[in-house]
């Protein structure tokens, strides 16, 4: 299996890459396919692919903010059960971002990741029929890694670019010492502050959670 970094819709793999996306995800979570032309050119960015016999059967998305010593998990797509992917992309993330780290001479606090609560969400989306992907299974798989979720009633905007408040999610954190019970909420706003810069319309239940973040604290980190 190959680790494949995707920097240019032109890439041979994006196409498969953005047919698996609107297969997994939902509409109002998926950029359209000419609109990933600029992010993809971001250095910040890093999307790979997991390919196998010239198929792609995998993907994670992620970030590293040297500034505020955190990752972010895009997404992790799964797109075959039974062929070990899940643990692929854990780990070449998991390597990749130690480099991103390491480079830039800090030591990364934790990673954050959204992650669907189909606890709280009546009706269920069927990610493709692709069972290790079912939400179920997966809040499972995260919380054995070690995510957390924030205590924190988590909107945020659409990726269509229509500024609806999308609901459902928990807004999550992986932290690099397994003892850590809090975080700062300064770091928890600034950080969706920038992550969602590209999204310029933004619904009213956001701007309520991030005016409701200048009023704490501390955000609590709690089991998943």
């Amino acid at each position: 299996m190959i680790y494949h970094r995707i920097t240019s819709i032109e890439d041979k793999y994006f196409a498969s890459l953005h047919k698996l996306l609107e297969t997994i995800f939902p509409p109002e979570e998926v950029l359209a396919y000419e609109l990933w032309r600029e992010p993809l050119q971001d250095s910040s960015i890093h999307v790979y692919v997991a390919v196998l016999d010239e198929e792609v059967v995998g993907s994670t998305e992620y970030r590293y903010y040297s500034n505020l010593k955190v990752g972010m998990t895009d997404f992790t797509i799964i797109g075959k059960p039974s062929l070990g992917i899940g643990r692929f992309l854990l780990r070449g993330r998991e390597r990749d971002l130690e480099r991103l780290a390491r480079e830039s001479g800090t030591q990364s606090l934790g990673m954050f990741a959204e992650i669907y609560n189909p606890y709280m969400v009546a009706g269920e989306h069927d990610f493709g029929g692709v069972t290790p992907m079912n939400p179920y299974v997966r809040r499972e798989v995260l919380s054995h890694i070690g995510y957390k979720r924030l205590d924190l009633s988590y909107v945020h905007p659409s990726w269509d670019h229509e500024g609806q408040a999308v609901e459902g999610l928990d807004l999550c954190f992986l932290p690099a010492d397994e003892e850590l019970a809090s975080l700062p909420a300064s770091l928890v706003q600034e950080f969706l502050q920038g992550y969602y810069t590209a999204l310029p319309n933004k619904p009213a239940e956001w701007l309520q959670m991030m005016e409701g973040l200048q009023s704490r604290d501390r955000i609590a980190l709690l089991p998943l």
